[in-house]
């Protein structure tokens, strides 16, 4: 192109050889000629070289992929479908929406719908109660794929299609499953699981001040339950009471609307905000005993149901840390700051080395879980260690991923800081780490430290 007010000689006697390079493509030949009869042999023979040189692409970035030595590769190619499908779901659903969610502390209840469409829980369960094969495996993937985008999603389902449904599914008789599991399955009822109390959490097998006591052909329910996930729009909540008469611990399906059964949304939380948690009242709650669940043994059934759903809260810590990974490393390719990519910078690179050093054993140790609850080989102190490390690992790489931001790394449009918010939940529930850490103890020196 042709630029004749473009004096050629005066440019290029104060420009360096990038400069020039970035000339090369605005001045006409005859231009060049004229301004190459006042330069140097070394300067003419940069210039021969620039004007002849192909200009280079910017090398392209490889995507940040949490997933770094390729463990999907080992699954079947239904179970990597299936992946494929939560995280589609995931994007398309709620990546959307759940900032709007997390600021209006409300779950989105219309998801509901789409996720029947994707009859997620028919991959876990079947309609007798029972489990697929390689339940624990679909439902790790569900809940670390979810979990890469929102935690809160993987908690309403897991109350749901986890801890209420194994309830009665391990719980009820055939007519009780029979009501209740198709109705579930098809996402048409949804479950809450009433354990916790305002004054115990980890001391609940202990010290349970719900109670139960038969009256005739019912029973009244007297008490509290605290942190109850869904509750305040589940259609029914699983109910955990003590026995008066044989302390025995019982459970019950108190269904919405029950008399002298209250539900108050807990309001204030900084993590999980788009789950509803209800703060339940039994106020001489009359239950009938056609809705006690028949197959209850105490305690036994409770724990085998906490048991069945742990290795799922360790997924929730896989997948947390890998979504948070994946943001930073994007978020490094991107951000500038002094001139340069703050991945460019070591330290910026040794951040994102440590998470995904963490994510990649935690994808190991929780696959490894769920492929020996598969085949009845896990046990407590199994799940309590996966517990016990993904929780703890996950915590420290939100951190060094809500670090990698900086002060973006507080503000919700970029997402970090809804994981690193999560994480304290996680740390928490479903047995604290210190909990945890006390039943892995025992188990390896026959000792027992609880008090």
């Amino acid at each position: 192109m042709n630029t004749p007010n473009v004096d050629a000689q005066a440019l290029l006697a104060g420009l360096d050889l990038e400069a020039l390079a970035r000339l090369n493509q605005r001045l006409d030949l005859g231009a060049l000629v004229k301004a190459a009869a006042g330069m140097s042999d070394a300067q003419l023979k940069g210039l021969t070289r620039l004007m002849s040189a192909t200009p280079e692409k910017a090398p392209s970035l490889p995507t940040p992929n949490a997933d770094f030595f390729g463990q999907m590769d080992t699954l079947t190619q239904v179970q990597r479908d299936f992946a494929g499908e939560v995280r589609g779901f995931m994007h398309a659903h709620v990546a959307p929406i759940m900032n709007e969610y997390w600021n209006r502390d409300e779950f989105p209840r219309h998801l509901i719908p789409e996720l029947k469409k994707h009859d997620f829980m028919r991959r876990i369960w079947n309609e007798d109660g029972s489990r697929t094969p390689d339940a624990t495996v679909m439902e790790g993937l569900f809940t670390m794929e979810a979990c890469k985008v929102d935690v809160s999603t993987a908690v309403f389902f897991g109350v749901h299609a986890g801890l209420a449904f194994a309830s009665i599914a391990l719980g009820g008789n055939d007519a009780q499953k029979a009501e209740w599991l198709p109705k579930m399955l098809d996402m048409e009822a949804i479950g809450a699981f009433g354990l916790t109390e305002p004054e115990g959490g980890s001391q609940v097998s202990q010290g349970m001040r719900t109670t139960c006591k038969r009256d005739g052909d019912s029973w009244t329910l007297r008490g509290q339950k605290k942190w109850i996930g869904n509750s305040p729009f589940s259609d029914f909540t699983v109910i955990w009471a003590r026995d008066v008469d044989t302390q025995e611990v019982r459970g019950f399906i108190v269904r919405a609307g029950t008399p002298g059964y209250e539900v108050e949304k807990i309001q204030g939380k900084t993590a999980l905000r788009i789950v509803e948690n209800g703060l339940i009242t039994l106020s001489d709650c009359r239950v009938a005993d056609t809705d006690r669940l028949q197959n209850v043994q105490g305690w036994r059934t409770t724990a085998e149901v906490l048991k069945l759903t742990r290795a799922g809260v360790a997924w929730q810590g896989v997948g947390c840390a890998m979504g948070a990974y994946e943001l930073a490393a994007a978020y490094a390719q991107t951000r500038e700051q002094f001139g340069k990519r703050i991945g460019e910078f070591q330290l910026i690179q040794n951040h994102l080395v440590h998470m995904l050093g963490n994510v990649t054993s935690l994808f190991a140790l929780c696959l490894r879980l769920s492929h020996m609850a598969d085949a009845g080989d896990m046990r407590d102190e199994h799940a309590a260690l996966a517990k016990v490390v993904t929780a703890a690992r996950c915590r420290e790489t939100v951190a060094l991923a809500r670090e990698t931001f900086g002060g973006n790394g507080i503000l919700l449009e970029y997402g970090v800081a809804k994981h690193f918010a999560d994480t304290e939940a996680i740390y928490s529930y479903e047995g604290t780490n210190e909990i945890n850490t006390l039943v892995v103890g025992r188990a390896i020196t026959g000792l027992s430290a609880f008090v």
